[in-house]
């Protein structure tokens, strides 16, 4: 196959598959995702994804429809009936089908399970992208990986449309909000998360309900541990990563991507030292864990 997508235990062509129109994610967004990437079938990081995919639904009071070995063998199975090797793994899991009413606990929803695979390569890790800043409008469950993105859509395209590969958010101070008294917080971007490099010490958020608990995040916090380079998970203002020695952003495609135009202004390129043994570091973890040749059936 060259795609492959699969909705409780159906599977066909992506494009040959058909979904209920009241899956509640057509109506609310009644789900959570994760996404992933494979090569030479080997699924990157797999256990750290399930476990966040398992986390969001245990946080929106959804239950998985089977365990996580069995999902991990499910997964491993689909990746081996797509023709290339390396692939984009995204799945899903909905509320359930049922006539559009908001409160679900009334109804005895059976949740669908969705997955789909499509060839794709994992980023440059070493080719710098521009960016652009948005005010962070969206609701405080940035923890979970709901399927609610229009905020993530609508600042996506503000970077498209200004030449940009991302969107960097930031929360203005709010009067009362302690967790928002720091005039323009830098919390993530539209779909990455968003890290910096100053004085030989690597910043990124704290975990809290204001950003997403990024895997290459986790990875790089890891490799910093085995490298000595120092970590501080407090937040950062707008102000403080403009002045930075290296903007970096990452995501489970793009592990440790420097980021050097951000609205227009160049930023970053004093640190390449300790970006570049971050990014060797990282690719190196990449082949390692997918350079086992596996068959595809």
């Amino acid at each position: 196959m060259k795609t492959l997508a699969y909705y409780n235990g159906k599977i066909a062509e992506i494009q040959e598959m058909s979904i209920p129109m009241n899956d509640r994610a057509s109506f609310f967004g009644d789900g959570c995702y994760d996404a992933t990437y494979c090569r030479n079938y080997n699924i990157y990081c797999l256990d750290e994804h399930l476990e966040r995919f398992y986390n969001s639904a245990r946080l929106l009071d959804m239950e998985m429809p089977m365990p996580k070995a069995e999902m991990a063998d499910l997964l491993n199975r689909l990746v081996r009936m797509v023709d290339d090797h390396e692939q984009f793994i995204y799945i899903q899991l909905t509320r359930g089908t049922g006539m559009r009413e908001h409160s679900y606990g009334h109804s005895d929803f059976t949740h669908n399970l969705w997955v789909t695979l499509k060839p794709c390569k994992v980023v440059n890790t070493y080719e710098p992208v521009q960016a652009v800043t948005a005010e962070d409008k969206r609701f405080f469950f940035c923890n979970i990986k709901t399927l609610n993105l229009l905020p993530n859509v609508l600042a996506s395209e503000k970077a498209r449309a200004a030449g940009c590969e991302e969107a960097i958010f930031y929360r203005p101070a709010v009067r009362g909000d302690e967790s928002c008294k720091m005039e323009g917080r830098v919390t993530e971007c539209a779909h990455s998360n968003i890290h910096i490099l100053q004085n030989g010490t690597f910043r990124t958020a704290p975990l809290d309900d204001q950003i997403l608990p990024g895997i290459a995040r986790a990875n790089l916090i890891k490799m910093c541990g085995k490298l000595g380079i120092p970590v501080d998970e407090t937040p950062f203002t707008v102000a403080e990563m403009m002045e930075a020695d290296e903007v970096i952003h990452s995501s489970s495609g793009s592990f440790c991507v420097p980021v050097d135009v951000i609205d227009g202004i160049p930023v970053g390129g004093k640190d390449s030292a300790t970006l570049k043994k971050l990014q060797d570091a990282l690719v190196a973890d990449w082949l390692e864990k997918t350079d086992k040749k596996t068959d595809k059936k």
